[in-house]
């Protein structure tokens, strides 16, 4: 999969948000994602693995890589936007 494809998905940028802090656990990534199936979540983190935006950190938990934290650093403010849209719709403000 492409990479441009990839960050058009929205849940790409929720794992590699979740990831923002360092590295989590599987366990603590599919709590954070509780949303999706663990296998589904899997999935998702395997295409991110493929793509050189999450690394494997041990023991059985996930990191940012470089290219990763680098992508973060410049769409932090789009997603901190979009979070604030997302609270804004759900107490009904907008």
């Amino acid at each position: 999969m492409a990479l441009l494809d990839l960050l058009g998905r929205r849940w790409a940028l929720r794992v590699i948000w979740e990831l923002r802090d360092g590295p989590l656990t599987s366990r603590a990534l599919r709590d954070a994602c509780d949303d999706v199936s663990p296998t589904v979540l899997n999935e998702r983190i395997k295409e991110l693995r493929e793509a050189g935006l999450v690394g494997l950190e041990a023991p059985g938990g996930y990191t940012l890589s470089p290219l990763g934290r680098e992508l973060l650093a410049r769409s932090h403010p789009l997603v901190e936007w979009a979070e604030r849209w997302s609270d804004a719709i759900r107490r009904g403000t907008r």
